[in-house]
Order: C-alpha cells, then sequence, then structure tokens
C-alpha cells in the first residue's frame, strides 16, 4: 500500500460515517480524522492511549540490533506472516505532550523466530528493521507482520527512540498469549510450533509494556497500540 494513496481526505463525521455505510466499511474515528486502507478497513493513526506521564521502562537493546538508515512504513520485505500494523505515540514525559519528528525504529523476529542480519539470513539482510519519524501529532505507523518467537523469549517486537539526535529510549514490547497462540496456528508460523516461553517465565517481559491490540474488521489482520514516554 503506498504512503501516497492509503489515506483518504479530512471528512467531517456525519459525512465519513455516510459514506462508510454506504460502501459497507467499518469506519474508525480519531481526533476527527478517519482513513480506509486499501482493503477497506479503517486505521486509527492517532488513537494511542494516553500514558500518564509515566516514563516507559528501559529494557534491554539485546544481541540483534543493527545499524541502520532505513526510513520506511513497510518493513516487511519478503517475510511472510500475519499482518500486523504499529501505531506508536511519542510523549515527552516533562511535558506530557507528543513529540513531532522523533526517530523511532523498530526490529523484531520473523515467523520462523530468525533476525535479519545475522545467522542462516545473512548479514546483508534487513527484513522486519526500519524507523519512521513521528507526525505532527506525535505517532508513528509501521507495517509488519505479527513476530515469531526463539528459544527462552516471549514473543516480543524491539524498539529504540531518538529526539534531536539522542537515543531517549531502548525497549520491547509483548503480545498477548491468547493472540500469540492464536496467530501462531495459521500457516506461516504452524511448522515452529508454539512459543516454548510464557510472558510470565521471560527474563525481561515487562507487563507495562503490552501492546493494546485488536482486529482489523474483517480482515486477518491485527493493529498494536501503544505510547511510548521518554525523557526528552
Amino acid at each position: 500500500m503506498s504512503e501516497n494513496t492509503d489515506r483518504i481526505p479530512f471528512l467531517r463525521r456525519r459525512e465519513a460515517l455516510a459514506s462508510a455505510g454506504a460502501l459497507g466499511l467499518g469506519l474508525v474515528w480519531t481526533n476527527g480524522c478517519a482513513w480506509f486502507d486499501s482493503a477497506g478497513a479503517a486505521v486509527e493513526e492517532d488513537a494511542v492511549e494516553a500514558a500518564a506521564c509515566t516514563l516507559s521502562k528501559e529494557l534491554t537493546e539485546g544481541p540483534y540490533w543493527i545499524e541502520n538508515g532505513l526510513t520506511r512504513r513497510d518493513v516487511t520485505e519478503d517475510r511472510p506472516g500475519v499482518p500486523l500494523t504499529l501505531l506508536l505515540a511519542v510523549e515527552d514525559a516533562g511535558s506530557c505532550r507528543r513529540l513531532r519528528r522523533a526517530d523511532v525504529e523498530i526490529w523484531h523476529a520473523d515467523a520462523q523466530g530468525a533476525y535479519s542480519g545475522v545467522g542462516s539470513a545473512g548479514a546483508s539482510s534487513r527484513f522486519l528493521r526500519g524507523h519512521q519519524r513521528t507526525n505532527a501529532n506525535g505517532v508513528v505507523r509501521f507495517e509488519t507482520i505479527y513476530p515469531g518467537w526463539y528459544m527462552a523469549r516471549t514473543p516480543h517486537i524491539h524498539l529504540k527512540v531518538h529526539v534531536g539526535g539522542d537515543e531517549v529510549h531502548t525497549g520491547q514490547l509483548f503480545f498477548r498469549e491468547s493472540v500469540s497462540r492464536e496467530v501462531y496456528r495459521t500457516r506461516s508460523y504452524r511448522s515452529h510450533g508454539q512459543a516454548d516461553t510464557s510472558n510470565a517465565a521471560d527474563m525481561i517481559y515487562e507487563r507495562g509494556s503490552l501492546l493494546r491490540l485488536e482486529r482489523a474488521s474483517g480482515e486477518r489482520r491485527w493493529i498494536g497500540r501503544k505510547t511510548l514516554v521518554v525523557d526528552a
């Protein structure tokens, strides 16, 4: 889906709801704006929960971070899996305001638990990695896949936030186990089996870093939302 075509112009609430009803589409209304993706399902970009100005907990970078300058919304490349839209807001802990043009970087394992740039994936590969800068509402949107698992870790996504060139947050995002079990029964994940480590048994898991997940209307796709509160 092109970044130039995935939005529709702002509509007044009544017009948007009427259009959605006429087309038989679901609509999500957010901060006065809404749009439909190419499958007709609405995605709300800016509705990410408030975080009460409480700093997000720092969690280990892990061994698989690779420096890259890949600025892109869709980080999937050729990796099969259940689509996941990530909507991440960045908020300053001091002012409790969203931060514009903060750089958010994510990286995670593919459906079989492999990271790009290391091991059998090859040193030159860069799938499921990338950066985005927050928009005027302090939000970034990534298109990726639901991460697979690897030994002794619960499913997760790594991230970093930079503001003004400074690294202000390193963390991980986690998933409800019921959703992971459902995803891991699907084709791209089935051969790898179910995760061998629960959230509770994971040595790094932080309950406060759970993504708020919901299924996109009428699709086999998940939308995850999280506010990242940083000391900027």
